[in-house]
């Protein structure tokens, strides 16, 4: 590998603040910001938007959408097309 052309990786925090949940990983993520953990040692953090702890899919709590009733709604509102059959 060539010296001096690689991004540094380090220990970064990234922070869910929606839903509590940080993780501990490498990162070549450049930030600013930084945070103390539970062991004293101070980490650069990153703070994200959605996770695996708030993400609907992985949580669980997704819902499951009625696409036979939108495609009937649809033609209440808008009519079937002539020449399309299902």
């Amino acid at each position: 590998m060539k010296t001096g052309i690689h991004p540094v990786s380090r220990p970064v925090v990234f922070r869910d603040r929606a839903a509590g949940f940080e993780l501990l990983t490498h990162s070549t993520a450049d930030t600013h910001d930084t945070v103390v953990r539970e062991d004293g040692v101070t980490y650069p953090v990153v703070d994200v938007d959605i996770s695996s702890a708030s993400h609907p899919f992985y949580t669980g709590t997704s819902r499951v959408l009625d696409t036979e009733g939108r495609v009937e709604r649809f033609e209440r509102r808008y009519g079937r097309t002539a020449g399309v059959r299902r």
